[in-house]
């Protein structure tokens, strides 16, 4: 995998979702990701899991809003892309939540199939934390 220049079509879609994301603008999400994606987080926190389609994902990302007070925003760091088309980005997630306070690094493999996410995998860096952090 290499550096990616701005321009490139696939993290450039990268970049806007997570423009999107921070920003609360499902209408913009909507149109990035197909409705047949599906989405994995990791753990067995009660946000660990599978989701598929857009009913399911956004109300996984609405949850992360809610139970943060829209505190939680993702500081995207690095977009990496493959000779495939698959996206690496690395972000710092930020948040608060009942008096504890979450800073950790996470990674998302996005596969995008003609312009459209169609699967991310999310890695947190220290899964304990992040668990710690939603119990």
């Amino acid at each position: 995998m290499a550096e990616v220049s701005p321009g490139n079509q696939n993290s450039e879609l990268v970049r806007r979702g997570y423009a999107a994301f921070d920003a609360g603008d499902m209408d913009t999400l909507s149109r990035l990701i197909d409705e047949s994606c599906t989405w994995h987080s990791p753990g067995k926190s009660s946000l660990a899991g599978d989701y598929k389609g857009h009913e399911a994902i956004f109300g996984h990302f609405g949850r992360l809003g809610s139970e943060t007070h829209g505190t939680l925003k993702s500081h995207l760091l690095h977009v990496t892309e493959s000779d495939d088309g698959s996206v690496v980005a690395v972000h710092r997630d930020t948040a608060e939540r009942n008096g504890k306070r979450l800073d950790g690094l996470t990674c998302i493999v996005f596969d995008i199939k003609d312009g459209k996410v169609m699967d991310g995998r999310e890695y947190i860096y220290d899964l304990h934390a992040w668990e710690a952090f939603w119990a």
